[in-house]
Protein backbone atom coordinates (compact mmCIF):
# COMPACT_ATOMS: atom_id res chain seq x y z
CA UNK A 1 0.00 0.00 0.00
CA UNK A 2 1.14 3.34 -1.17
CA UNK A 3 0.08 6.26 1.12
CA UNK A 4 1.73 9.71 1.51
CA UNK A 5 1.61 11.94 5.06
CA UNK A 6 -1.85 13.60 3.48
CA UNK A 7 -3.14 10.77 1.94
CA UNK A 8 -6.79 9.97 2.58
CA UNK A 9 -6.97 6.72 4.32
CA UNK A 10 -10.54 6.07 3.23
CA UNK A 11 -10.02 6.34 -0.52
CA UNK A 12 -8.46 3.90 -2.20
CA UNK A 13 -6.79 3.33 -5.53
CA UNK A 14 -6.50 -0.11 -7.12
CA UNK A 15 -3.70 -0.11 -9.36
CA UNK A 16 -3.48 -3.36 -11.77
CA UNK A 17 0.19 -3.47 -13.43
CA UNK A 18 0.27 -4.08 -17.14
CA UNK A 19 2.82 -6.62 -18.57
CA UNK A 20 0.86 -8.93 -21.30
CA UNK A 21 -0.68 -11.38 -18.02
CA UNK A 22 3.09 -12.63 -18.63
CA UNK A 23 5.58 -9.97 -16.69
CA UNK A 24 5.94 -6.89 -14.36
CA UNK A 25 5.04 -6.09 -11.23
CA UNK A 26 3.86 -3.99 -8.15
CA UNK A 27 7.42 -2.93 -8.66
CA UNK A 28 8.09 -2.32 -12.26
CA UNK A 29 5.14 0.03 -11.76
CA UNK A 30 5.60 1.56 -8.65
CA UNK A 31 6.46 5.02 -10.57
CA UNK A 32 3.14 5.14 -12.16
CA UNK A 33 1.01 3.76 -8.49
CA UNK A 34 3.25 5.96 -6.43
CA UNK A 35 2.48 9.15 -8.24
CA UNK A 36 -1.57 8.37 -8.38
CA UNK A 37 -1.27 8.34 -4.70
CA UNK A 38 0.50 11.56 -4.39
CA UNK A 39 -1.98 13.43 -7.31
CA UNK A 40 -4.97 11.94 -5.85
CA UNK A 41 -4.15 12.19 -2.01
CA UNK A 42 -5.47 8.87 -1.05
CA UNK A 43 -3.98 5.30 -0.57
CA UNK A 44 -3.02 2.97 -3.71
CA UNK A 45 -3.05 -0.59 -3.71
CA UNK A 46 -0.45 -1.75 -6.06
CA UNK A 47 -1.59 -5.30 -6.46
CA UNK A 48 0.09 -8.09 -7.75
CA UNK A 49 -1.33 -11.34 -9.61
CA UNK A 50 -0.13 -14.53 -10.85
CA UNK A 51 1.67 -14.30 -13.77
CA UNK A 52 1.46 -16.63 -16.87
CA UNK A 53 2.83 -19.28 -18.74
CA UNK A 54 2.76 -20.98 -15.17
CA UNK A 55 -0.55 -19.28 -14.53
CA UNK A 56 -2.53 -19.65 -17.65
CA UNK A 57 -6.08 -17.70 -18.06
CA UNK A 58 -8.32 -16.62 -15.92
CA UNK A 59 -6.22 -16.82 -13.41
CA UNK A 60 -4.86 -13.12 -13.02
CA UNK A 61 -8.23 -12.23 -13.96
CA UNK A 62 -9.49 -14.21 -10.57
CA UNK A 63 -6.60 -12.72 -8.54
CA UNK A 64 -8.29 -9.55 -9.66
CA UNK A 65 -10.81 -10.18 -8.35
CA UNK A 66 -9.97 -11.31 -5.61
CA UNK A 67 -7.93 -7.81 -5.01
CA UNK A 68 -10.89 -5.94 -4.79
CA UNK A 69 -12.96 -7.98 -2.29
CA UNK A 70 -10.29 -8.01 0.04
CA UNK A 71 -10.55 -3.98 -0.29
CA UNK A 72 -14.36 -4.47 0.59
CA UNK A 73 -13.83 -6.57 3.57
CA UNK A 74 -11.20 -4.46 4.88
CA UNK A 75 -14.04 -1.84 4.91
CA UNK A 76 -13.84 0.18 2.22
CA UNK A 77 -16.68 2.05 1.06
CA UNK A 78 -17.35 0.81 -2.76
CA UNK A 79 -17.64 4.18 -3.47
CA UNK A 80 -14.27 5.15 -2.07
CA UNK A 81 -12.71 2.42 -4.42
CA UNK A 82 -11.32 3.01 -7.90
CA UNK A 83 -10.30 0.35 -10.23
CA UNK A 84 -7.49 1.15 -12.15
CA UNK A 85 -4.65 0.07 -14.89
CA UNK A 86 -2.58 -0.30 -17.82
CA UNK A 87 -2.15 -2.36 -20.73
CA UNK A 88 -3.58 -6.27 -19.28
CA UNK A 89 -4.06 -4.25 -16.05
CA UNK A 90 -6.96 -2.56 -17.94
CA UNK A 91 -8.70 -5.23 -19.16
CA UNK A 92 -8.30 -6.59 -15.32
CA UNK A 93 -9.77 -3.69 -14.22
CA UNK A 94 -12.96 -3.72 -17.14
CA UNK A 95 -13.29 -7.52 -16.34
CA UNK A 96 -13.00 -6.97 -12.14
CA UNK A 97 -15.92 -4.74 -12.70
CA UNK A 98 -17.97 -6.45 -14.88
CA UNK A 99 -17.82 -9.53 -12.56
CA UNK A 100 -18.13 -7.74 -9.10
CA UNK A 101 -21.18 -6.87 -10.74
CA UNK A 102 -22.58 -9.92 -12.10
CA UNK A 103 -22.06 -11.59 -8.61
CA UNK A 104 -23.87 -8.50 -7.15
CA UNK A 105 -20.98 -7.16 -5.62
CA UNK A 106 -21.31 -3.11 -5.02
CA UNK A 107 -19.83 -0.97 -7.85
CA UNK A 108 -16.61 0.94 -7.35
CA UNK A 109 -16.46 4.49 -7.47
CA UNK A 110 -14.71 4.79 -10.58
CA UNK A 111 -12.55 3.18 -13.18
CA UNK A 112 -9.34 4.39 -15.19
CA UNK A 113 -7.57 2.42 -17.90
CA UNK A 114 -4.27 3.46 -19.78
CA UNK A 115 -4.16 1.76 -22.76
CA UNK A 116 -6.23 -1.56 -22.12
CA UNK A 117 -5.67 -4.57 -23.83
CA UNK A 118 -9.45 -5.97 -24.70
CA UNK A 119 -9.10 -7.40 -27.89
CA UNK A 120 -6.73 -10.14 -28.89
CA UNK A 121 -8.43 -10.81 -32.40
CA UNK A 122 -5.29 -8.78 -34.41
CA UNK A 123 -8.74 -7.34 -36.69
CA UNK A 124 -8.59 -3.82 -35.44
CA UNK A 125 -7.85 -0.91 -37.74
CA UNK A 126 -4.88 0.01 -35.30
CA UNK A 127 -3.12 -3.19 -35.30
CA UNK A 128 -3.32 -3.71 -39.05
CA UNK A 129 -2.04 -0.15 -39.78
CA UNK A 130 0.15 0.68 -37.03
CA UNK A 131 3.37 -1.13 -38.06
CA UNK A 132 6.30 1.04 -36.38
CA UNK A 133 5.09 0.73 -32.76
CA UNK A 134 7.75 0.69 -30.31
CA UNK A 135 7.56 -0.70 -26.44
CA UNK A 136 4.61 -3.18 -27.83
CA UNK A 137 4.90 -4.73 -31.24
CA UNK A 138 2.59 -7.93 -33.02
CA UNK A 139 5.02 -10.42 -32.42
CA UNK A 140 4.97 -9.40 -28.56
CA UNK A 141 0.96 -9.09 -28.54
CA UNK A 142 1.47 -12.99 -29.90
CA UNK A 143 3.37 -14.25 -27.35
CA UNK A 144 1.21 -12.76 -24.41
CA UNK A 145 -1.84 -14.37 -25.84
CA UNK A 146 -0.51 -17.79 -26.25
CA UNK A 147 1.28 -17.66 -22.70
CA UNK A 148 -1.99 -16.72 -20.88
CA UNK A 149 -4.61 -17.73 -23.50
CA UNK A 150 -3.45 -20.39 -25.11
CA UNK A 151 -4.03 -21.26 -28.70
CA UNK A 152 -7.55 -19.73 -29.25
CA UNK A 153 -8.79 -16.00 -29.23
CA UNK A 154 -10.26 -15.47 -25.92
CA UNK A 155 -14.12 -15.22 -26.46
CA UNK A 156 -15.31 -15.41 -22.60
CA UNK A 157 -16.56 -11.53 -21.70
CA UNK A 158 -14.48 -11.55 -19.22
CA UNK A 159 -11.12 -12.16 -20.33
CA UNK A 160 -12.16 -10.25 -23.61
CA UNK A 161 -13.98 -7.22 -22.25
CA UNK A 162 -15.42 -6.20 -25.48
CA UNK A 163 -17.72 -8.99 -26.17
CA UNK A 164 -19.47 -8.34 -22.78
CA UNK A 165 -22.03 -6.78 -20.98
CA UNK A 166 -20.84 -2.81 -20.13
CA UNK A 167 -24.19 -1.33 -19.04
CA UNK A 168 -24.07 -0.57 -15.22
CA UNK A 169 -20.28 0.40 -14.86
CA UNK A 170 -19.11 2.63 -12.53
CA UNK A 171 -17.76 6.41 -14.78
CA UNK A 172 -14.37 5.23 -16.95
CA UNK A 173 -11.44 7.44 -17.63
CA UNK A 174 -9.80 5.85 -21.02
CA UNK A 175 -6.21 7.18 -21.68
CA UNK A 176 -4.65 5.86 -25.36
CA UNK A 177 -1.83 6.88 -27.26
CA UNK A 178 -2.04 7.33 -30.86
CA UNK A 179 0.78 5.29 -31.50
CA UNK A 180 0.19 2.06 -30.76
CA UNK A 181 -1.38 -1.26 -31.90
CA UNK A 182 -4.21 -0.95 -29.17
CA UNK A 183 -5.36 3.03 -29.92
CA UNK A 184 -9.04 1.45 -31.45
CA UNK A 185 -9.06 -1.78 -28.34
CA UNK A 186 -10.18 2.26 -26.30
CA UNK A 187 -11.76 3.74 -29.22
CA UNK A 188 -14.18 0.83 -29.32
CA UNK A 189 -14.46 0.53 -25.49
CA UNK A 190 -15.83 4.18 -24.67
CA UNK A 191 -18.04 3.63 -27.98
CA UNK A 192 -19.56 0.21 -26.36
CA UNK A 193 -19.61 2.15 -22.89
CA UNK A 194 -21.78 5.07 -23.84
CA UNK A 195 -24.19 2.77 -26.11
CA UNK A 196 -24.65 0.87 -22.82
CA UNK A 197 -25.45 4.06 -21.14
CA UNK A 198 -22.44 4.80 -18.92
CA UNK A 199 -20.81 7.93 -18.79
CA UNK A 200 -16.94 7.14 -20.14
CA UNK A 201 -13.88 9.53 -21.32
CA UNK A 202 -11.55 9.16 -23.90
CA UNK A 203 -8.19 11.03 -24.44
CA UNK A 204 -6.04 9.60 -27.46
CA UNK A 205 -2.62 11.29 -26.57
CA UNK A 206 -1.31 12.61 -29.77
CA UNK A 207 2.23 10.71 -30.54
CA UNK A 208 2.42 8.91 -27.49
CA UNK A 209 3.39 4.66 -27.39
CA UNK A 210 1.57 2.35 -25.16
CA UNK A 211 2.19 2.55 -21.46
CA UNK A 212 3.86 6.30 -22.21
CA UNK A 213 3.02 6.95 -18.28
CA UNK A 214 5.60 4.59 -17.21
CA UNK A 215 8.52 7.29 -18.32
CA UNK A 216 6.84 9.43 -15.87
CA UNK A 217 8.50 12.26 -14.86
CA UNK A 218 11.32 12.49 -17.44
CA UNK A 219 8.09 12.54 -20.08
CA UNK A 220 5.81 15.63 -19.43
CA UNK A 221 3.03 13.37 -21.00
CA UNK A 222 3.62 10.38 -19.05
CA UNK A 223 3.03 12.69 -15.52
CA UNK A 224 0.27 14.92 -16.99
CA UNK A 225 -1.68 11.52 -17.89
CA UNK A 226 -0.98 10.42 -14.61
CA UNK A 227 -2.22 13.83 -12.83
CA UNK A 228 -5.45 13.87 -14.68
CA UNK A 229 -6.31 10.20 -13.71
CA UNK A 230 -5.81 10.64 -10.06
CA UNK A 231 -7.66 14.03 -10.56
CA UNK A 232 -10.67 12.01 -12.37
CA UNK A 233 -10.60 9.47 -9.36
CA UNK A 234 -10.61 12.46 -6.84
CA UNK A 235 -13.38 14.06 -7.83
CA UNK A 236 -15.53 10.95 -7.98
CA UNK A 237 -14.85 8.58 -5.04
CA UNK A 238 -16.67 9.05 -1.56
CA UNK A 239 -16.92 7.60 1.63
Amino acid sequence: MIRYPNSDGGRLIIYFHGGGFFFGSSRSHRVVAANLARAAGCSVLAADYRLAPEHPGPTAHDDALSVYKWALEQGFAPSAICLSGDSAGGNLTISTAMRSRDEGLPNPGALVVMSPALDFTGESESFRTIADTPLLTPQLMELFKHAYFGAQVPTSPYLAPLNGDLSKLPPTLIHVGSWELLRDDSVQLVDRLHKAGVSAELKIWDGMCHSWQLFAPMLDEGMASIEEAAAFARERLSH
